[in-house]
């Protein structure tokens, strides 16, 4: 213990500027880049299903097959109903053929060419009608083959072989999501925004362009991709007063699935001349007021207030009060007070 009238030693930092990237780690929800319901778009009997749940499918691949023997005989009579209208219109050009050969020659009335003339249309319009009928018959069939519309990994399948399942239906019979990207939803409170946009505006601060977004994930490994910010949301939530973000991060190894917890690193800006003072050195009065214990050229403590905006590690990043070259103690305070004479011992405070 210090004698009276002896500098009480204390442990001091001088402060010194430093660029530091400003940063925020902000708890975040995976979510699938793209999903799928897969629902049938007729009414059948499942007769096979035709994935492996879990497995990678491409756009297109089958996942069912309905019982379709109901769409296969209207799909053959509407084959029939073409080769009649087919039949029945080669017989009217053929009339017609003679008809045109015959029109100089007075045998048959302008009537009856007329009236020939009139059935060759008619079964050139039925021919189109049956055409038009078996693309309405074939497409039924086409829905009872179940395919997948985008590529992906499947889920669990929601039905079994022999379920009833009808169009339109609700329950989706299965859900493909595409999982390489991957989304990740972050929030940010819209004070912490509002501070960075103020930061953004200072003239010692440049928008750090380029600089990834971290994922950790829920053990606090770092995961081994970076993600890249892709838009922040136009309006706060009122219930909880925060802003959300979306992050795009690649997931080729598909380790991130959808509906995991994770945290995402985001780095904002990069501050160029940052003072940056140790946890321990910054202390608060009853009101919540930042103050610290500053050690001044005579070597008499002094009390300063001071403004600090976030921790950066394990310290305080101080946007008022401290400058440069300011000494600033950080072991012994319990020892000093403001116009005590201390023995300052300069410490590394990085």
């Amino acid at each position: 213990m210090a004698q009276p009238g002896t500098p009480t030693p204390v442990s001091v930092v001088a402060l010194k500027t430093e660029p530091v990237a400003l940063k925020r780690e902000l708890p975040g929800r995976t979510r699938a880049f793209v999903i799928a319901e897969v629902r049938p778009l007729v009414t059948g009997i499942i007769k096979e299903r035709l994935f492996t749940e879990g497995a990678e499918v491409e756009a297109g691949d089958p996942l069912y097959q309905l019982v379709d023997s109901t769409y296969r005989a209207a799909v053959a009579s509407a084959k029939a109903a073409v080769v009649r209208a087919q039949a029945a219109l080669e017989l009217a050009r053929l009339d017609a053929n003679r008809a045109e050969e015959l029109r100089d020659s007075n045998v048959l009335s302008e009537q009856e060419q007329d009236r020939i003339m009139a059935t060759y249309n008619q079964a050139a319009a039925d021919l189109e009608v049956a055409e038009a009928e078996l693309q309405s018959a074939a497409l039924p069939l086409s829905y009872a083959r179940i395919r997948s519309p985008i590529a992906g990994r499947v889920g669990k399948s929601h039905v079994t072989q022999g379920a009833l399942v009808t169009k339109d239906q609700a329950e989706a019979l299965t859900v493909v999501q595409q999982l390489d990207p991957v989304y990740v939803d972050v929030t940010q409170s819209a004070s912490e925004l509002l501070a960075l946009r103020r930061l953004l505006e200072e003239s010692d601060i440049r928008n750090a362009d380029g600089i990834p977004v971290t994922i950790l994930l829920s053990d606090g490994t770092e995961y081994p991709f970076q993600g890249e910010l892709a838009f922040s949301d136009v309006s706060v939530d009122p219930m909880t007063g925060s802003v959300d973000f979306r992050i795009i991060v690649p997931n080729p190894d598909r380790l991130l699935l959808p509906g995991m917890y994770v945290r995402a690193v985001v780095s904002n800006a990069v501050l160029q001349d940052a003072l940056l003072v140790p946890q321990q050195g910054i202390m608060r009065t009853p009101q919540g007021e930042a103050f610290a214990m500053v050690v001044n050229a005579d070597n008499t403590v002094e009390r300063r207030m001071v403004e600090v905006s976030q921790t950066i590690g394990d310290r305080w990043l101080v946007r008022a009060g401290l400058a440069a070259g300011d000494r600033v103690i950080v072991e012994g305070l319990q020892k000093v007070a403001p116009g005590v004479q201390v023995d300052p011992i300069l410490i590394d405070g990085s």
